[in-house]
């Protein structure tokens, strides 16, 4: 059967959407742009491939991407050398698309990425590879990922999912792509405003991460029961979301900011960003501390790590904070 769409890019953005189009009944190809943490157990792997999941390989592979309506580029977008994110992955999709893709061709992005990414950097170079231009011969959008993985309250079906196209007709385009999936589409103004959206529910779990890091630093100075404060905090029905402390954040989104490019610096952000990268110092001085309090000393102590993942009943280390708690004791 021939493909409908193509997700480019088989990491924790994107299997879980080729997963959810399959469910939905849409042949889904499925392109890995480097080596990727896979989200999935083998056994959804085994149930994707079983009920219209392909992954072309060999030199005729991209050559498929020519006959898809949809395609999704869920590259991972990691942090580079100068601080920023890395578009190498996405830069080479895009470039392998262009190739191949056919006039009337919806792409979408859905890596976390800067505002403006859609337009100033992938426009250019599916425009030049293809000879065809964005919103008149494609249609072209970007929507941010949603997947929470390891989450199984809240999957694609029952989570909105945001676009904003280049076009009004760009939005609409992929706006039914995604009612084919999704309970709920919200309309954005543009790509930019999608993007940013990405960036301030992101930022918004990073601040509050941090701002309940320092709480339960302040709370064991001043020898208060930070739990205990929660626990009665969350009681109160506006205005507040509970968030626990950690020994930092981790994960492939976590933090997306965009610290060094003043004027535009978030520097809440950055702020969280120092307070979170501290945490895993603090926790291993915690645990000399209360080592010493029971006679020990931390120099020779076998010492127990209970959760090396970023995230609970989910086998993925990208960006734990407990590899350099490891490296610290």
């Amino acid at each position: 059967m021939p493909a409908d769409l193509a997700v480019i890019g088989l990491g924790p953005y994107g299997l879980p959407l080729a997963q959810a189009a399959v469910a939905a009944g849409i042949p889904t190809l499925g392109y890995r742009t480097g080596p990727e943490a896979d989200p999935l157990t083998p056994a959804e792997v085994r149930r994707m491939l079983a009920t219209g999941f392909r992954t072309p390989t060999g030199p005729a592979g991209p050559a498929e991407l020519g006959r898809v309506r949809t395609a999704v580029i869920c590259a991972p977008t990691p942090p580079g050398a100068d601080g920023g994110l890395d578009l190498t992955q996405v830069e080479a999709a895009a470039r392998t698309l262009a190739a191949h893709m056919r006039p009337h061709t919806t792409v979408i992005l859905e890596s976390p990425v800067r505002p403006g990414t859609t337009e100033d950097f992938l426009r250019p170079l599916l425009e030049q590879g293809s000879g065809l231009r964005a919103g008149r011969d494609f249609h072209l959008a970007y929507s941010p990922s949603r997947v929470d993985p390891g989450n199984r309250d809240f999957t694609p079906a029952n989570t909105p999912k945001v676009i904003g196209g280049l076009t009004p007709a760009c939005t609409e385009s992929a706006a039914a792509f995604y009612s084919r999936l999704t309970d709920k589409v919200v309309r954005a103004r543009g790509p930019r405003e999608a993007e940013t959206v990405q960036l301030l529910e992101t930022n918004f779990r990073h601040v509050n991460i941090a701002l309940v890091n320092e709480m339960a630093v302040l709370c064991d100075d001043l020898g208060v029961d930070l739990w205990d404060v929660l626990r009665c905090a969350e009681t109160k029905p506006f205005g507040f979301h509970a968030f626990r402390p950690g020994p930092g954040v981790g994960g492939h989104s976590v933090p997306q900011d965009l610290t060094g490019r003043a004027p535009h610096s978030l520097r809440m952000v950055e702020l969280a960003q120092q307070v979170n990268a501290q945490m895993p110092r603090y926790v291993v001085q915690r645990a000399a501390a209360l080592l010493n309090e029971h006679g020990k000393s931390a120099r020779g102590a076998r010492i127990l790590l209970l959760g090396v993942t970023y995230k609970a009943d989910l086998a993925d280390q990208q960006a734990t904070p407990a590899e350099e708690i490891a490296t610290r004791l």
